[in-house]
């Protein structure tokens, strides 16, 4: 008899099972008695850490997500100089598209992100110098 340990649809169960070899899997296959009725147990959880939200680099203003969502577009890339209010990334949040916008005007330092990246409140998109 072997323990273990079964995820189904999200709920975790645990389950003893018997081993078989070959010669007494063959014979026993006509004959299997209906499964038990499972109860799960309960399971530990584990935190996902938040992305980093350090500062931004001496000079420089960090623009940051307003929501959870996906970087569908990413419009600026370093070097690039920004206006305040420029659109410069747009995110993909309950399939509408959301826009974020420079909050100063400046050069682009550093982009922090990529298209097709899943962010959070608060994750750092990209750095402005100016």
């Amino acid at each position: 008899m072997k323990k273990l340990k079964i995820t189904l649809e999200g709920k975790a169960y645990e389950v003893t099972v018997e081993v078989l070899d070959d010669a007494t899997a063959q014979a026993s296959h006509t004959s299997l008695a209906p499964a038990p009725h499972l109860q799960p147990t309960s399971v530990a959880t584990v935190a996902i850490p938040k992305p980093s939200t350090a500062p931004a680099a001496e000079g420089c203003t960090l623009v940051t997500c307003p929501m959870a969502g996906l970087v569908f577009k990413c419009l600026v890339k370093p070097g690039d100089v920004v206006t305040v209010n420029q659109t410069v990334i747009v995110l993909d949040a309950m399939k509408m598209e959301t826009p974020v916008v420079a909050p100063v005007s400046g050069t682009v330092r550093t982009v922090l992100v990529k298209e097709g990246d899943a962010v959070d409140e608060g994750h750092n998109l990209l750095q402005i110098e100016g």
